[in-house]
């Protein structure tokens, strides 16, 4: 496990049990059946910030037995359903990730651990934007104990920048934020739907954290393609994708004078006004 900067959290309220509501209702996909089917490490995403009810409702409609093609079923490992997720976001002292992002740089990147609570898995992550404006995931497995910014890893790291967009990486990386939450995983053919609830974002570097709206569902979905079943769904209802990740969305509530513009407005519906706590 990662021994920087846990933060302890215990998720509650009514997005979570909407996503737990969600995945019982369905049936299960295992994990092995999920790669095959929608592994998706190169894939379009969409987010959306969804409150439970509407939530429920697209999860009704794509787990429903007798939708076209076959029902969405849900991630199973061991009998579970929803996961515990714990990331280390990693970036330079002045925050090049976040700016990249902010300022739309075609040659962008997202450097993380990523923490399967309930297995113990740890992942190195490097996410890059493809040139069809696809996300593009880069994984090496940590070992027990295994430093995230140890030589290999910065290996890693230095041989996917150089291979994929021909630039060095950065020559200081510190931790900046994490991120914990609970998800669950719907899955079809070639999609993917992500349904994280309970998110709680700290900042590494003040000790400060944000609280997600309990009510809210953050829905990201996955596919190698464009628009979705689950995208139609709920442009029917009204919502339309925010402008929001983990990182840059938590980023901006927990700095408000950051420029961020862009994410602002759905950071404050996801945290409310900055109101970082130590």
């Amino acid at each position: 496990m990662s021994g920087v900067g846990r933060l302890a959290t215990r998720p509650a309220g009514a997005g979570v049990r909407g996503i737990r509501t969600a995945a019982d209702a369905a049936a299960p996909i295992s994990l092995a059946e999920l790669n095959e089917r929608a592994g998706l490490l190169t894939r379009f995403d969409r987010s959306y910030l969804l409150p439970t009810e509407v939530f429920l409702r697209l999860a009704e409609r794509l787990t429903d037995p007798r939708r076209p093609g076959g029902p969405f079923r849900a991630l199973t490992i061991d009998g579970r359903r929803a996961f515990r997720y714990h990331s280390v976001y990693y970036d330079t002292p002045g925050l090049r990730s976040f700016h990249d992002h902010r300022q739309g740089r075609r040659l962008r990147f997202k450097i993380r651990e990523r923490v399967y609570e309930d297995s113990g898995e740890r992942q190195f992550e490097i996410k890059l934007k493809g040139r069809r404006g696809d996300t593009v995931k880069h994984r090496s497995t940590l070992t027990d104990g295994a430093d995230p910014l140890d030589a290999h890893h910065r290996s890693f790291l230095a041989s996917t920048l150089r291979r994929t967009y021909g630039i060095e990486p950065p020559a200081a990386l510190t931790p900046s934020l994490t991120t914990d939450y609970l998800r669950t995983t719907l899955v079809a053919d070639g999609e993917r739907v992500t349904c994280d609830a309970g998110l709680l974002c700290g900042d590494l570097r003040t000790g400060r954290t944000v609280r997600c709206d309990t009510d809210l569902v953050l829905v990201e979905t996955k596919s190698a393609g464009h628009l979705t079943d689950a995208d139609r769904l709920l442009h029917g209802y009204g919502e339309r994708p925010a402008v929001f990740t983990k990182y840059c969305g938590g980023l901006a509530a927990l700095h408000p004078g950051l420029p961020a513009n862009q994410w602002r407005r759905a950071a404050r519906r996801a945290f409310g006004a900055p109101c970082a706590t130590p």
